[in-house]
């Protein structure tokens, strides 16, 4: 099977880059950040808050994710509720952080993804991916841009989604966030020795988006 692992900080554009990408290429696409929301997203409804992360254990024990394809997308379900659409505010965005830096939540969702790497030719993003989920990944790649270019990629997103977000707000948790990602001592975030750089800032979308497929099909000779 053919492994393809994105890394990258938070609005690199991974997942509409990585989802489109393995369409063209006719890969199952795996958003593993949405996992970890999902996670994030059941602390929170516990009444937990980044500061206050216990039983930890406890509330895993009581934790159903699910990935199901429908129509070819990626749908993600906490118990038997589609959550893909409520992990994606900026509040869960910082719990998925949080909690993506305990051993026990990496532990518990890695099974899942290697298992899915194992059965399926993959396009899978994360944080992590190429330096601990898939290792030994036919192809690597961090996907990167300015903390100002993706601030202002989010903002857009949240707001056509009728969110009430300013830019300063979107901003400073995207800095936020790379600072918890890239120094947390579990699976920092940082490019895998043998990935690919492909930096985005002021691309189009066609223009990131033909970039990863140019380096896909050149390192996995498709």
């Amino acid at each position: 099977m053919i492994s393809v692992a994105i890394d990258g900080p938070a609005g690199a554009g991974k997942s509409t880059i990585s989802r489109t990408a393995a369409k063209e290429l006719g890969f199952i696409y795996v958003d593993t950040g949405a996992l970890y929301r999902a996670v994030g997203l059941k602390f929170l409804n516990d009444g937990y808050n980044t500061d206050l992360l216990c039983d930890i254990d406890a509330v895993l024990a009581d934790t159903k994710v699910d990935i199901r394809f429908i129509d070819g997308e990626q749908r993600v379900f906490l118990g038997e509720l589609d959550v893909s659409d409520k992990i994606r505010t900026p509040e869960v965005s910082m719990m998925a952080s949080a909690v993506s830096a305990k051993p026990e939540v990496r532990a518990y969702l890695l099974e899942m993804q290697r298992r899915l790497a194992r059965d399926n030719n993959v396009l899978m993003d994360g944080r992590d991916i190429g330096t601990v989920v898939l290792p030994d990944a036919t192809v690597k790649i961090f996907l990167t841009a300015s903390a100002e270019d993706r601030a202002n990629r989010r903002y857009k997103e949240l707001i056509e989604k009728g969110q009430e977000v300013t830019f300063e707000e979107v901003y400073e948790d995207m800095v936020k966030r790379d600072y918890k990602d890239s120094h947390r001592a579990i699976a920092p975030l940082k490019p895998a020795d043998d990935a690919v750089i492909a930096d985005t800032t002021g691309n189009e979308f066609e223009q990131s988006l033909a970039l990863i497929l140019k380096i896909v099909r050149e390192k996995a000779g498709i």
